[in-house]
Order: structure tokens, then sequence, then C-alpha cells
């Protein structure tokens, strides 16, 4: 299957969480439009536990909200979670699974996938780190705003665990520091933009 360029020209919001991030995500959702243009992927890390997500957070938001299979589509208006065990992928605007590659300890999901996505996504990009342990998606950041994208870290006053946003702060390639409300104004913003340049 061959992918219209044009098609695949459109923003991607990885919004990148863990312990305490549904909270965040149902926060982010309630306040995001249904017909911003844009494609969010919730990459929430779990080894384990089977996620639930995609039960869960069609309650607050008009956007499908799909769990992932292998060469999905990648669709803007859509919200899209990552399944349990798998790290993430993107090639030819299709999701691609792989077997986690980091099973023990804290997992690398959100900097693999944001890694992904830095080498393999022509639309704008957009980073979200939101409440979680450990720092993952950090390491990325940087590769993230070094191609043009937009990175925020969920402020750590508002979230339950703020190892994953102090963690991507520390990085030095935050460009915000927000609320999950004032998170999503920022994303309508910033793909409005996008349809506008």
């Amino acid at each position: 299957m061959t992918f219209d360029h044009e098609l695949r020209d459109f923003p991607i919001v990885c919004v990148g969480g863990s312990a305490g991030g549904l909270d965040a995500y149902i926060r982010l959702l309630s306040n995001l439009p249904s017909d911003m243009g844009v494609a969010i992927v919730i990459v929430n890390h779990l080894r384990v536990v089977a996620t639930q997500l995609h039960e869960i957070l069609p309650r607050y938001t008009s956007m499908p909200v799909e769990l992932i299979n292998e060469r999905l589509e990648v669709r803007p208006n859509c919200v899209f979670i990552i399944p349990e065990k798998r790290d993430l992928h993107v090639l030819n605007g299709e999701f691609r699974l792989k077997p986690i590659s980091k099973p023990h300890g804290w997992p690398d999901v959100i900097t693999v996938f944001l890694r992904s996505l830095a080498q393999h996504w022509d639309g704008r990009l957009i980073a979200v780190i939101v409440s979680g342990f450990d720092g993952d998606g950090a390491e990325a950041l940087c590769e993230i705003r070094d191609i043009g994208g937009v990175t925020i870290a969920q402020a750590p006053n508002t979230a339950s665990q703020p190892d994953m946003p102090d963690s991507a702060i520390a990085s030095g390639c935050i460009d915000y520091i927000l609320g999950p409300e004032d998170i999503a104004r920022t994303i309508v913003r910033v793909a409005s933009r996008e349809k506008f340049r």
C-alpha cells in the first residue's frame, strides 16, 4: 500500500505517561476539539498489565479511540493507544509494533516511539510528557526539537508522579511546562498554525 505524502503531512501529538497518567489523559482529551486535524498517540508504558485506556478514554472525547495493531494507518482526528508489552514505531504512514526491547527495569517505549517519529514522520511533531515514574521520553526530546517539533512537559505540581515531567524538564529541551488544560490549549494553537502556514 502506498501513501500520498500530503496525506501524512499532519501533526502527530505523542502523549507519553505512566503512573498517574490517566488523570492527565482525561483532562487533556476533555479539552481538545475533535476536528483539529492531528493524530493523538498515547504511549502509556505497561509491561504486564493489559491496557484499558481504549475502553476508558472514549467517555472523554468524541474522537475515535483505537488500540493500535500492526500496520494500522495513522489518521488525523483519532486517538491511538499503544498496546502493552510492545515497542511502537511509525513507517510509511503506518504503525509498526515490535516486542518490547527493554522487558526488565523501567520501559523506554516513549523514547523509542519519539525517535521513530523524528526519523520517519513527515508532519509536525508535538511531544507531551505527563505524570509517571522514571524518565521515559526525556532522551528523545532534543531530537524532536531539533527537527522543529514542539515539546511540552506537564507542570510537576499538577502531576501525581512528577518523575517523568521532571526528567523531561531536566533534558533542557522543553518548550512549555503547563497543566493539562493549558497543554490542550497549546496543542490547539500549534495545530491551527500548521493549517495556515
